[in-house]
């Protein structure tokens, strides 16, 4: 709704949080919740098992999956913290706690992997001896147990980078069994046990790529720049081409947090007739951009001597 200010700006506030429906966040809760036992279940498994075998790969993986239980506890806890209302200090609520969960998610598999690195290059230079049969038989009970995981918590289009930072360690985690399941065949095969450490090696490897992703991601989201999906230049050119707009300053789009975008931007507007429709022609054309929470102040001439900080 338009406010106008000693008749010479206004501005428009169109805001339009694209929360999750009630059904999409209990699917999501309950296939954490499922996911956080399977994965507990599997950490015990692999621990005892990589310990008795004396399999890196196993240990290795074990080591994921106890990040695993942190990062879907995590993820459940801020599932419900993000539900909860808005308060006049929080005017956003806590929906940014997700992404700072995604941060520590993808931060944790970075580390993780540099201690897997470090480790299996001591296992290639020093070859331990390794109880392929054991090893075989954990990593498989693991690859079921990550693969009903994987499925549960598959994102989709909607879902949070606070989600798909756990479907990542599982998914993790699910790379780290088929390449401990091939481990421990060719360990059993010929006996070669460099094939442990190795097996630990690429998939790390694969995750790494994963993590990284989702750390720069959620660095970005809260560096507040602009999404990877938007172009800044052309929503300019989208608002400057609006009948009656004739200049566009300090304009910033910018994510609040997965699936809400916002945009605040000074529209140059000399005709005050058209400013209401400035406001609504402006609203149509950046919502099919994904950009619904707007704010426009509309301005007949420009301040720059009450702009201190304009940006262009």
């Amino acid at each position: 709704m338009p406010h106008t200010h000693d008749g010479s700006h206004a501005h428009s506030h169109h805001a339009h949080l694209h929360a999750a429906s009630p059904a999409t966040t209990a699917r999501t809760t309950r296939a954490l919740r499922i996911a956080l036992v399977l994965t507990l279940v599997l950490l015990v498994a692999e621990a005892l098992g990589g310990w008795i075998s004396n399999s890196l790969a196993l240990l290795a993986d074990a080591g994921h999956v106890l990040t695993d239980a942190g990062a879907l506890a995590l993820s459940l806890f801020v599932a419900w913290f993000c539900r909860q209302p808005v308060t006049p200090e929080k005017t956003f609520g806590y929906l940014r706690w997700e992404i700072l969960a995604a941060l520590i998610n993808g931060a944790t598999l970075l580390g993780i992997s540099a201690w897997i690195v470090m480790e299996a290059i001591g296992r290639l230079h020093s070859p331990e001896p390794v109880a392929g049969t054991l090893m075989l038989i954990v990593a498989t009970a693991g690859l079921l147990a990550n693969g009903v995981a994987a499925w549960l918590l598959q994102p989709t289009d909607n879902d949070s980078l606070n989600i798909r930072g756990a479907y990542l360690h599982i998914l993790g985690d699910l790379l780290a069994s088929v390449g401990t399941i091939v481990a421990a065949i060719v360990i059993r095969l010929t006996g070669w046990l460099a094939a442990d450490p190795l097996a630990s090696l690429l998939t790390t490897a694969l995750i790494v790529r994963g993590a990284w992703t989702l750390v720069r991601e959620s660095v970005d989201v809260l560096l507040e720049s602009t999404p990877s999906h938007i172009e800044l230049g052309d929503v300019r050119t989208a608002l400057e081409r609006i009948p009656g707009v004739e200049s566009v300053h300090d304009l910033h789009v910018w994510t609040v947090t997965s699936g809400i975008v916002a945009l605040s931007a000074h529209a140059i507007v000399p005709d005050a007739e058209r400013q209401q429709d400035v406001l609504e022609r402006a609203c149509d054309l950046l919502a099919p951009m994904g950009i619904h929470h707007i704010t426009v102040q509309i301005e007949r001439r420009e301040m720059p001597e009450r702009e201190h900080h304009r940006h262009p």
